[in-house]
């Protein structure tokens, strides 16, 4: 707006002056400008020149001045612009506030950019629609609410509204304030209304003659509108809240019989009642909430979280008024005051302090701030009477200046009084979403006191109630009223009642304050109206949400002691309270950590010269031409010496190792001095020949490195991994830093038992050093100022102690400090006040921890300084001259020019001709030396799937054959060829190769197929892929059409596998090896094991006495590779890299075989690879010694491992096959195909343990990723109902009497096969049979079914047929007629169900129902759900009897199926790491059983797993340590249990009623029992009467001899089984018997009733029971009494 205003306004811009404008000045002409203007011009007629010198064409000159012409008027054009745009710029803030200064003069005041602003076009529009506002209040009032009070009450169906007005006063908006330094997402109005309207509303009641009304309405308050949240389509806000911060004024004009109501004292109460109906849904906490759009979250917009939390510290008050006096006002006395404190609808109120005008309460209130800025802390001080409490003042804050400030800490003086004023400190806590900071919060918490006795909370916990389903009924069957009790602690909240419904909705949230969320828990309650009766009960452990994302649970709850079904849908959200230190002002800040009666200093203060020390490291290598001292038969016979090293340093002093009879010993030693001052060195490393003084010959070599250090950890990991690698003959682990420690002085001491202060001193410890402080004079608060440094070998690891006690005898407190916490403070310091363990609660010590990291040297210079080191060495040992110089080479790293001098100093050394020893000693380096192109090579895989429309080249007879193909591979050097399909244009091969190969150009895969034949083998085509396209796409599956024939493709998966130094895809890998078979058995890769072999020392002489010839053999599983053979020497070096394809990393071994020219032994190694998955980037590289040799025989080794990623690629195909679209590596063949391929399936797997330490089961916890056995599995169910038209095989006399047959059906699946029962002479069977197999979803099996004639001899054959299992699976439920094939007639009958699975329990319910509605004449009953069980690993297992470790094995067990795992060898720690799966056919009343012994003989154990336990368990997983039953205390075994729950769709048509093979059909309808099931409460039994039975099912037609048999579940004695009495030949017998049952109430729920109706007169070749019914207990209402058949 003021651009446009200056823009429109040239006139006055005209009439400003130069000045005002700003013009630019002209400036005078300068000799400089006149030169640079010559020179342009001389320099743009140059090439003018130089065309006509080299005769350019005119044209081309002329076209570049047209082009630079152009130009340089464009360039012009944009600088003037721009200049006019500056100038503009420039000129128009001041003009824009002159000219809007002058207009603010004419403006009335209010104008003046107001914090609330006037809305009267507001106001405007609200008196224009008010009348229709009216009209629709009183259709409400007609309407609708008139209506349902008619209905609430008999006494009220005469009422009716005489008169409705609103009147023509409409609501006025006083002003609107808008909010925006809060959320972006969200608009936050302040709306001030007022409303005084002529409103007149009458009401009578005809009945009772009553009429009453109200004329005149008041209404005056702040309400705040949040427009959240905004959403980018129409209508733009997703919903609009609505409510009032503080309750507004309220003024009602009562008329007619209400009119009592203005009666003083009424119209209070009666004002005040409608107030809180408003605030019931309109003064926060309550919101009003008008959604705008569909799926928003309701319950979350009218309770959102809150802004944050207040933590009050009620301190004291000063000079408040004396109220209380005597003898009528005579005596002056004082007060007794106590405190009310409100923030919305909290209120607190203190304790009262008798007689004093200065209290100190001391008390800590916390309380919840919904919005910030609005909510203010009102305060009101009260002095206590007995009868009514007088007044002594109030004050007010806004709570969102304590938000801005985080801690206010003032006295506020009380107004409405005379005098006083009451001191608070208001603590601004914010709600984090993390548990980052929860042990820091609780550790504070502890220091934190108030009078008030409730301690300091660190979190809140939010409960948005949402609603239930499937409630149970009450008694009578009657529908509940339900509502919910919340309790946390001791703290309940009740919800709203919902009435009449078992479905109901609350959508409420509460707030509850939790002091520690690690132990506390939420208790909810569902009951009914009358809080008598439970509907059921949940409780759900704080700790859950810690480990949760967003520490929040939004989900569906299983009710417990409720129905099967009932469930509750609730949303827990906690979060941490932070009191933000780090930004509250220096004033606040002082007297925030302690509550302490004195000032203490925060923080040390250490001279400056503390933590400068550095870090010496003198390494001793070795010593050249000592004097030999050791000299026999009196020195005529020259001996040696044994020589050893003492080093003096700054007052320590190390010795080395002797080494015996050696005048040019090797100690490679390391030492370290970290007490002195960086004076001499900066970052210095220097390498030395010292010549030994005052002794003929000597020198002695050391490497003297000062080390420095950072305050900084970005490091830390290359320099323990560098230093893993180096080792020292004095087993010397180098420091990876200092740690310095100031230790000031102590406070609060407890005093000794004699009541005497102590004489205290302080030990500090780190790992095995200790230093000792002064010990003091008796004081409580001793003083030290004393600092200390220690070596740290590894930071997070080592562990500072600091013990306190009296002159070092009676101990007085201890504090522990991990080093690993500096790692994350600041620069890696901490300093402060710490608390003493063992000491008393105010007991605190000051101390200064600071850590200082080596810094490792850069690789350019490090390897400089070996390169000169070795030059310096070799020359060394080469040289013949006695009396050597000393030679010294220095590098540093301060300046460049030192970089010079230490070249100039090496080509010195080179120089130098020194005499060799005459025996030197070789320094070996610590590690490999490969080429840079080592372990570069990466992984190719070559699946050849298969072939389509091959040309048919095995003709006979001018008849058109077919082809016997086979397919040549060849990727460079490797050649591949596969197997022979006979007789097939069509071939499936399914076969997998794999090349390992370094990337070059040009390298193609060159796939070749032939027709094999006796003599020349026929060309088929060939197809050729380039590896760059491989390596680019990573995978292809791809179809190929073969070049230089006429017809055919071919089918590759091309895979180029990327390989990685980590094993954290290890198991991935191994898992999918075991779901990938090939025809040619091709076992994929799981890694590359690169091994380089440098070289060997010390090997030993030949028997001969000469030197071997050395080579070395290395074998890994089947491949062997040999390296060259050396010339003779005991040191060969062969610097030799190969590679080896690892199937499985934790099983193989590498073993190396040394020998002197392939003859000799001379010794071996023996690497497993699983050795190499626990080191750093899976790389083992140094010295091994040799097995079978010398023992100073060392080989110098380098072994990489290189596991294959397990890449998104493969993930998303296997998560395909859930699908069914999996054709990767078992692929459907085409339908001309000669052959199926089948999936081999597999029921066990073994996985091993990668970390010994760890709490659960090693499975993968990708959901992508196919375990076997565990996810992508599913049930086959297999329902054999009928058949019909067989044919008839039983002929009498001959074949000239027709008979019938005993037909009966084979069906095979995967290798399972299942047999029916024989029907007999029936050509139209029923068999009602069902059968069930586990299976994988992505198996392309088939499902194949045989009719035979049962007969004496051979059984005759009737008809077969066989269904695709994909095809059962695409479908998930086949009901279907089958054709017999090769027969002339027949068909069979099936219903086939692919039941895949699910990880909760929703339906368990329903699935279970199915069992007792469905019954078959084989007796299967339907499983309900699939058990998969991974033991791995056990611990602490007893000893034998005879002391021996256990041969260790499992046998698992579950109803009638047992498995048993392999036997370990002798451990009490053993490792299976095998999986089993189990049908389950009732989860809630079956167990696991698991069994440990010794070689099957001797038991160590046992384990009860409940299956139950498994529902209530997230996914339906258990994976955790079982202590074991019968073993020693500390036995346990780690197992995971993992249900899946078999979704069956025949769950959906118990509802619909088409249930097949249900009680009423197929061949199942047996007949009908009828039961009376009882509770005696008094008795405590279960009474159970058997009244009658009707339409038993009999073959014969004299009827059936029947008696019920009763058996309480589960029964394994079967001492709960009664039977009644037998009624002869009777179809519909009665009883009337009762039978009872000892059996608590409680135990009801978890039994269930069996009854079975059997035939007594039964022959042993028919069925004994006519039928069975199971009954489950905890469905029926036992104490009310069921009767039912």
């Amino acid at each position: 707006m003021p651009s446009l205003l200056f823009l429109k306004q040239t006139g006055a811009k005209k009439a400003l002056s130069a000045e005002e404008t700003g013009a630019p000045k002209s400036k005078g002409i300068s000799a400089v400008a006149v030169l640079w203007t010559f020179g342009k011009c001389l320099g743009a007629l140059l090439p003018v020149y130089l065309a006509g010198y080299y005769r350019v064409s005119t044209s081309l000159l002329v076209f570049g001045m047209m082009v630079y012409t152009g130009w340089k008027h464009a360039r012009e054009a944009k600088e003037a612009r721009l200049r006019s745009a500056i100038q503009f710029l420039s000129n128009e803030e001041e003009y824009t506030s002159m000219k809007v200064s002058k207009i603010k003069r004419d403006l009335p005041a209010w104008v003046n950019f107001p914090d609330v602003e006037k809305v009267e076009w507001l106001n405007k529009v609200l008196q224009q629609v008010w009348p229709f506002v009216g009209q629709y209040l009183e259709k409400l009032l007609v309407e609708t609410i008139a209506p349902s009070i008619r209905a609430s009450s008999t006494h009220l169906q005469t009422l009716s509204f005489t008169k409705v007005d609103m009147g023509n006063k409409a609501m006025k908006v006083v002003g609107i304030k808008a909010h925006t330094e809060n959320d972006k997402g969200q608009v936050l109005l302040d709306l001030y209304i007022s409303y005084v309207g002529n409103v007149e509303i009458n009401v009578e009641v005809k009945r009772y003659f009553c009429k009453a009304g109200v004329k005149g309405i008041q209404l005056h308050g702040m309400m705040r509108v949040i427009l959240e949240p905004l959403i980018g389509d129409v209508p733009i806000v997703g919903a609009v809240t609505m409510f009032f911060i503080q309750r507004p004024k309220l003024d009602i004009n009562w008329t007619g019989l209400t009119n009592l109501l203005d009666i003083p004292g009424l119209n209070v109460m009666s004002d005040s009642m409608i107030m809180d109906a408003i605030a019931s849904f309109l003064v926060l906490p309550n919101r009003l909430v008008v959604p705008l759009v569909q799926g928003l979250h309701v319950a979350q917009l009218r309770s959102p979280l809150p802004r944050g939390v207040v933590r009050i510290h009620l301190l004291e008050a000063q000079s408040l008024a004396a109220k209380d006096n005597y003898v009528k006002g005579v005596m002056a006395g004082l007060s007794d005051p106590y405190t009310i404190l409100r923030v919305g609808p909290q209120t607190f109120t203190s304790k009262h302090i008798d007689n004093t005008h200065s209290p100190k309460w001391e008390e800590m209130y916390e309380v919840i701030v919904h919005e910030v800025p609005g909510q203010e802390l009102e305060v009101e001080v009260y002095d206590k009477d007995p009868d009514q409490d007088d007044f002594l003042g109030r004050t007010k804050l806004d709570l969102g200046i304590v938000k801005k400030s985080i801690v206010v800490d003032d006295w506020f003086t009380l107004k409405e009084t005379q005098s006083g004023r009451v001191h608070f400190r208001l603590e601004w806590l914010s709600l984090l979403p993390s548990t980052d900071r929860l042990e820091q919060i609780l550790k504070r918490n502890e220091s934190v006191t108030s009078k008030a006795g409730d301690p300091p909370s660190s979190a809140i916990l939010v409960v948005y109630l949402d609603k239930a389903e499937a409630l149970p009924m009450k008694k009578g069957n009657k529908e509940p009223n339900p509502m919910v009790q919340l309790s946390v602690q001791d703290i309940t909240r009740e919800s709203k009642t919902c009435y009449t419904t078992i479905n109901p909705e609350w959508e409420e949230a509460f707030t509850f304050f939790i002091q520690d969320p690690r132990k506390q828990d939420i208790d909810i309650q569902v009951k009914d109206a009358d809080r008598v009766q439970t509907l059921g009960s949940l409780t759900i452990p704080l700790s859950r949400l810690l480990s949760n994302s967003n520490l929040s649970l939004d989900q569906w709850f299983q009710l417990d002691n409720s129905g099967s079904a009932s469930r509750i849908y609730i949303n827990t959200v906690l979060r941490v309270l932070w009191l933000d230190e780090e930004h509250i002002s220096s004033d606040v800040s002082s007297n925030l950590a302690a509550g302490l009666s004195k000032q203490l200093p925060q923080q040390t203060s250490p001279h400056p010269s503390f933590a400068t020390e550095g870090l010496l490291r003198i390494h001793l290598l070795a010593g050249q031409n000592l004097v030999p001292k050791d000299n026999m038969m009196g020195g005529m016979v020259k001996g040696k010496s044994d020589p050893y090293v003492k080093i003096n340093i700054g007052g320590e002093t190390f010795t080395s190792q002797v080494i015996k009879s050696n005048l040019n010993p090797t100690w490679n030693e390391m030492y370290e001095v970290n007490n002195i001052k960086n004076t001499v060195f900066i970052n210095v490393i220097v390498i030395v020949w010292y010549t030994l003084s005052d002794v003929k010959s000597g020198r002695v070599h050391f490497v003297l490195e000062w080390v420095p250090t950072a305050s900084q950890s970005d490091r830390l990991d290359q320099v323990l991994q560098f230093y893993s690698r180096q080792s020292f003959q004095n087993k010397a682990v180098p420091s990876a830093g200092l740690l310095f420690v100031f230790i000031e002085q102590a406070d609060g001491l407890p005093v000794k038992k004699s009541g005497k202060e102590p004489k205290v001193g302080a030990e500090i410890t780190l790992e095995k050093m200790s230093r000792k402080t002064t010990v003091c004079d008796r004081t409580t608060s001793p003083r030290w100022n004393e600092a200390f440094c220690f070596p740290v070998r590894d930071p997070r690891e080592d562990i500072l102690v600091v013990k306190l006690s009296h002159s070092w005898t009676l101990p007085i407190g201890s504090l522990v400090v991990p080093i690993r916490e500096l790692l994350s403070e600041p620069e890696l310091v901490l300093d402060q006040w710490f608390h003493l363990d063992g000491a008393s609660p105010e007991s605190q010590l000051l101390l200064r921890a600071e850590l200082k990291l080596i810094k490792q040297l850069s690789l350019r210079l490090f390897v400089f300084c070996l390169f000169i080191f070795f030059i310096a060495s070799l020359y060394v040992f080469r040289s013949s001259s006695v009396d050597a110089p000393p030679v010294e080479t220095i590098v540093s790293s301060v300046t460049l020019p030192e970089v010079a001098d230490i070249k100039e100093t090496a080509d010195d050394v080179i120089e130098e001709k020194v005499e060799e020893s005459p025996s030197p000693a070789i320094v070996q380096p610590p590690h490999t030396s490969p080429d840079h192109s080592f372990a570069s090579e990466g992984l190719l895989r070559i699946i050849l799937l298969e072939a389509q429309n091959l040309v048919a080249k095995d003709t006979m007879m001018l008849v058109k054959g077919k082809s016997d193909p086979y397919a040549k591979i060849r990727v460079g050097e490797f050649a591949f060829k596969s197997n022979v399909i006979k007789e097939n244009l069509n071939p499936v091969w399914n076969e997998m190769y794999e090349v390992v190969l370094r990337p070059q150009s040009g390298q193609e895969v060159q796939v070749e197929l032939y027709d094999k034949d006796m003599d020349k083998d026929d060309f088929l085509g060939r197809v050729e892929i380039s590896v760059a396209d491989i390596i680019h796409s990573q995978y292809i599956d791809q179809w190929y059409t073969l070049n230089d024939v006429k017809s055919g493709r071919v089918r590759l998966i091309l895979e180029w596998v990327p390989a990685v130094s980590h094993s954290t895809t290890l198991d991935q890998v191994m898992q999918m090896q075991s779901l990938q078979a090939y025809h040619n058995k091709a076992v994929p890769s799981a890694a590359l094991l690169f091994v380089y072999v440098d070289r060997a020392h010390s090997l030993p002489f030949k028997k001969s006495g000469k030197e071997p010839k050395a080579g070395a053999e290395l074998v890994f599983g089947n491949t062997t590779y040999k390296t060259k053979v050396c010339d003779r020497s005991r040191s060969p070096q062969w610097n030799e890299a190969f590679y080896y394809l690892v199937c499985d990393p934790r099983e193989e071994m590498l073993i190396l075989k040394l020998s002197s020219a392939w003859d000799q032994p001379m010794g071996s190694l023996v690497v497993p690879v699983r050795e190499l998955l626990s080191k750093p980037e899976l790389v083992l590289d140094q010295w091994m010694p040799l097995d079978g040799a010398l023992a100073e025989s060392e080989i110098l080794l380098r072994a990489e491992l290189k596991v294959r990623e397990y890449t998104q690629v493969i993930v998303n195909i296997v998560t395909d096959t859930q699908n069914n679209q999996l054709e990767m590596y078992s692929p459907q063949p085409s339908v001309t195909a000669s052959k199926k391929e089948e999936m081999v399936i597999p029921t066990k797997q073994t996985f091993k343990p990668a970390n010994k330490d760890k709490k659960h089961s090693e499975l993968p916890t990708d959901e992508s990723f196919i375990l076997p056995g565990y996810i992508c599995v599913g049930l086959l169910r297999i329902h054999l109902l009928e058949a019909q038209n067989l044919i008839a095989k039983d002929n009498l006399m001959g074949g000239m009497v027709k008979g019938k047959s005993d037909p009966y059906v084979k069906f095979n699946i995967g290798g399972v096969a299942f047999k029916s029962h024989v029907i007999k002479e029936n050509l139209n069977p029923t068999w009602n049979e069902m059968y069930e197999v586990v299976l994988s979803e992505h198996s392309v099996q088939e499902i194949k079914f045989e009719a035979f004639d049962k007969d004496l001899d051979s059984d005759d054959f009737l008809g077969r047929f066989s269904v695709k299992l994909n095809e059962v699976i695409r479908s998930q439920y086949t009901d279907q007629w089958y054709t017999l094939n090769d027969v002339k007639s027949g068909r069979v009958h099936l219903i086939l169900e692919w039941v895949p699975t699910v990880s909760h329990s929703v339906r368990l319910d329903q699935v279970l129902q199915l069992q007792s509605l469905q019954s078959y004449q084989n007796k299967a009953v339907p499983a309900a759900a699939l058990l998969f069980v991974h033991i791995e690993r056990a611990h602490s297992l007893p000893l034998k009897k005879s002391g021996k470790e256990p041969k260790a094995g499992a046998e698992l067990v579950l109803g009638e199926t047992t498995y048993k795992t392999k036997l370990c060898e002798r451990s009490t720690s053993p490792q299976w790491n095998e999986s089993f799966y189990f049908l389950v056919h009732d989860p809630k009343h079956q167990m696991l059983v698991l069994k440990l012994s010794s070689g099957w003989d001797q038991p160590m154990g046992s384990l009860v797993v409940p299956v139950k336990e498994l529902l209530a368990e997230p996914q339906l997983v258990l994976d955790q340590w079982f202590h074991l039953d019968g073993a020693s205390p500390e036995s346990q075994i780690l197992l995971r249990a993992e249900l899946k729950i078999l979704d069956s769709q025949m769950v959906d048509m118990i509802s619909a009623g088409t249930l097949p093979c249900a009680a009423s059909g197929c061949g199942s309808g047996n007949g009908q029992v009828k039961l009376s099931l009882s509770y005696a409460s008094q008795k405590r039994e279960l009474i159970v009467l058997v009244h009658a039975c009707r339409g038993l099912l009999s073959q014969n037609k004299d009827g059936v001899d029947s008696y019920v048999s009763l058996m309480l579940l589960p029964d394994k004695s079967k001492a709960t089984k009664r039977k009644t009495a037998v009624k002869k030949r009777d179809l519909n017998p009665e009883y009337n018997e009762r039978f009872e049952y000892a059996l608590p109430l409680d135990e009801t729920r978890f039994r269930r009733l069996s009854v079975s109706v059997k035939n007594n007169s039964a022959s042993f070749r028919s069925r004994d029971v006519i039928g069975q019914v199971q009954i489950e207990l905890a469905q029926l209402d036992l104490i009310s009494g069921v009767t039912e058949w």
